[in-house]
């Protein structure tokens, strides 16, 4: 998502908290420009790909990332934004490209069943 601050000038803020990014928020572009936030990608990935976790789907349900609708992977929605969902999919996706961008030291949550 692209705001602008109160000198006009363009930001670039996730889709999921709204936060804008820094250097110490990386963000992953999904379509369209939407954005979502390493934090919000943390808790997404660890709540929907380790823990089995996920919102009921509903068919008008889309994802922001990929833009598809009522797909039948589990779902992450934001606490934080209404309507603002993830696909399993996608948060895999886009935990692959942050976790392999040598600019960020940014690593995959890992599964408390493997300590």
């Amino acid at each position: 998502m692209q705001n602008k601050d109160d000198e006009g000038r363009l930001i670039f803020v996730c889709d999921y908290c709204h936060q804008p990014w820094d250097d110490h928020r990386p963000m992953v572009e999904g379509h369209r420009g939407s954005l979502i936030c390493s934090h919000c990608l943390s808790i997404a990935y660890a709540e929907i790909v380790q823990l089995k976790l996920g919102a009921p789907v509903e068919q008008e349900d889309k994802c922001l990332l990929c833009l598809e609708h009522g797909r039948s992977d589990p779902h992450w929605r934001s606490p934080l934004v209404e309507d603002a969902i993830a696909c399993k999919r996608c948060l895999k996706q886009a935990a692959g490209v942050l976790h392999k961008d040598k600019d960020y030291d940014w690593q995959k949550p890992r599964d408390p069943s493997e300590d």
